[in-house]
């Protein structure tokens, strides 16, 4: 059983940034590949970012593409989701999540559905 346990969320203005991390536990955490989600009230849980088990391969949505950085330290078991130029569209609460794939595995996940393990959530809020 994977625990995925998320915080850095609040309130920042329009243009600012803001930095979310996620600390896992119960795997190896190269043998996780590791996704960033995101759901407004009234909207579907929306991709934000994904990397593999091994860190060296990333992708992101073309609505978050050169502003959102996600990163993964190995040796703290926590993966991070770095925001900038934060738009009134990105409030939402953030989710983390977590696939268990083969040892530095250079495969990420795009869909939920991928994901076996998800943690509580944590709202990040951005006024104008």
């Amino acid at each position: 059983q994977v625990q995925l346990v998320e915080s850095g969320g609040g309130l920042v203005q329009a243009g600012g940034s803001l930095r979310v991390s996620c600390a896992a536990s119960g795997r190896t955490f190269t043998r996780l590949a590791m996704g960033w989600f995101r759901q407004a009230p009234g909207k579907e849980r929306e991709f934000v970012a994904a990397i593999s088990g091994g860190g060296r391969t990333t992708n992101y949505p073309d609505s978050v593409k050169g502003r959102f950085t996600i990163s993964k330290d190995n040796a703290k078991n926590t993966v991070y989701l770095q925001m900038n130029s934060l738009k009134p569209e990105d409030t939402a609460v953030y989710y983390c999540a977590a696939r268990q794939v083969l040892d530095y595995s250079s495969t990420y996940y795009i869909r939920p559905s991928e994901y076996n393990y998800w943690g509580q959530g944590t709202q990040v809020t951005v006024s104008s």
